[in-house]
């Protein structure tokens, strides 16, 4: 045989790349320990193909849990936090006043390119009232745009200074997703289901739902919800809003149920023996994946459909309940999610970047919004699911106390703000009924009880009974965790 001419199929097997080497030493391994063996070295999570729950590479948690599921309502764009929750009469005394001439707020602090070339950032006060709630001698402030959620402060924790470094959407976002601006880290939702599992076999662990506001929608992509370098099968799941709620999921025409699962089958034979050869982790979750797919055929249509539901229970989410793909709907089908167990559920309702006219657009926004959320945290707690289930609300930064553009006290606009920004959390754990730190008095820097990105990563995941550093996986030599190296568990807002 001419040494200098190599069969094709040889050539391929010695185009080898370091994964398949290593891979393949396993696959050695794997003969000699037996394949049992070999599965038992797994992650649990990996190994689940039994239709049971999915027990995640921790076991059980560090702490017993005071949360067992969470409800991320994201707004995407920054909702401004001077005109819905953090009451500054101050700014009414003094607008217009330049805040480049106040130095010990200023601070010549990092701004967005938006507002650097102003010839003046001034000051521009909220346009709309603001009352007490639950009650006017010490209840929370809470403006006039959110009446449903103001009717349920009793039950939410509202953290006034959250603090990014982060001033621009693809980076702000990413972080408080990831933990990380750079992207590529996994997503909340997939630690979580890369550590806890998911009880129900029948749903994924992680789902997400998308809804479109009014305004400067800011672009979002899968890797918000991505796995990052976490085993896929803990991605997120995107819902859709049209008759196929998930991509691809029906079977072709003329491929009956039990086609399909002798198909499944066969195809999961196949990926075992590519598995014994390569010992590539990859392969246990497409097969893991494919059986999810297969039951996800049954359970999908009967989670979407909501004539189940009274009329009573529909009236409180609101009109727009009735319309598929809206926020209300969503929340809806997000309450529905966490009755069958499914531990991590995100919304995204777009809209919120208010550089323009933020009065027309904070309308708008919080019209579709507010009810929804209220309701979602009500129908919650009347099913006795509130107390374990963790509702997060909030974006990825706030809005600037100054005016973007011409100044106007009736069209104004706000440019990102990441020293201070305002989240509520309710149930799962939260000390409800109180407001947790404190700005300045032209509400631009955190003046008491400062909580970072991280802070609120690391409180979240205590509330479910992580410990955010013992969370962790190894990637190319380094232990990493959604927390990165920082973070402290914020106490004053644990029940």
């Amino acid at each position: 045989m001419d040494p200098l001419r190599i069969d094709p199929l040889q050539s391929r097997l010695l185009d080898l790349s370091r994964r398949q080497f290593f891979g393949r030493t396993a696959g050695t391994l794997s003969h000699a320990l037996g394949v049992g063996a070999l599965a038992k070295l797994l992650p649990s999570s990996a190994r689940a193909q039994d239709g049971g729950p999915r027990q995640g590479a921790l076991g059980r948690p560090h702490y017993p849990p005071k949360a067992r599921r969470v409800i991320y309502l994201h707004m995407m764009g920054g909702p401004s936090q001077l005109d819905l929750f953090d009451y500054k009469p101050a700014l009414r005394d003094r607008k217009g006043e330049d805040l480049r001439k106040l130095p010990e707020i200023y601070q010549m602090q990092r701004i967005t390119g938006m507002t650097s070339g102003q010839s003046s950032l001034p000051l521009v006060p909220s346009m709309f009232r603001f009352d007490r709630w639950p009650n006017r001698a010490n209840g929370a402030w809470i403006s006039e745009l959110l009446p449903h959620t103001a009717r349920i402060a009793d039950k939410l924790c509202i953290v006034k200074t959250v603090h990014t470094e982060a001033i621009n959407h693809e980076p702000g976002v990413t972080f408080m997703q990831t933990g990380s601006q750079i992207p590529g880290r996994p997503s909340f939702g997939a630690w979580l289901s890369y550590g806890l599992g998911s009880p129900n076999a029948d749903l994924p662990a992680f789902v997400v739902m998308i809804s479109q506001g009014f305004g400067n929608m800011q672009a979002l992509s899968a890797r918000l919800w991505g796995s990052g370098f976490l085993p896929s099968e803990h991605q997120g799941v995107r819902f859709r809003s049209g008759a196929n709620p998930v991509l691809f999921l029906e079977d072709p025409p003329g491929v009956a149920r039990p086609d399909r699962r002798r198909m499944l089958d066969a195809v999961a034979a196949l990926n075992e023996r590519e598995f014994e050869r390569s010992g590539d982790d990859e392969i246990r979750s497409r097969i893991a994946q494919a059986e999810m797919a297969f039951r996800m055929q049954m359970s999908v249509p009967e989670l979407t459909d909501i004539s189940d539901e009274d009329p009573r229970t529909l009236e409180m989410y609101g009109p727009d309940v009735e319309k598929p793909g809206t926020f209300a709907r969503n929340c809806l089908l997000a309450r529905r999610l966490a009755e069958r167990g499914v531990p991590f559920v995100q919304l995204y309702q777009r809209g919120w970047d208010a550089h323009g006219n933020l009065p027309r657009e904070i309308r708008e926004q919080t019209r579709m919004t507010d009810q929804p959320q209220a309701a979602l945290i009500r129908d919650l707690e009347r099913r006795g699911l509130l107390d374990d289930t963790l509702v997060v609300w909030g974006g990825e930064f706030g809005r600037t106390n100054y005016c973007q553009g011409a100044f106007s006290e009736t069209t104004y606009g706000r440019d990102h703000h990441g020293r201070c920004f305002t989240m509520w959390l309710a149930g799962g754990g939260v000390q409800p009924g109180i407001v947790y730190g404190e700005t300045d008095e032209l509400g631009y820097n955190v003046l008491r009880d400062p909580v970072h990105v991280h802070d609120l990563h690391a409180t979240l995941l205590r509330l479910l009974g992580i410990d955010h550093e013992r969370l962790t996986y190894r990637f190319q030599g380094r232990d990493y965790r959604l927390t990165d190296i920082a973070g402290e568990v914020v106490d004053g807002i644990v029940a």
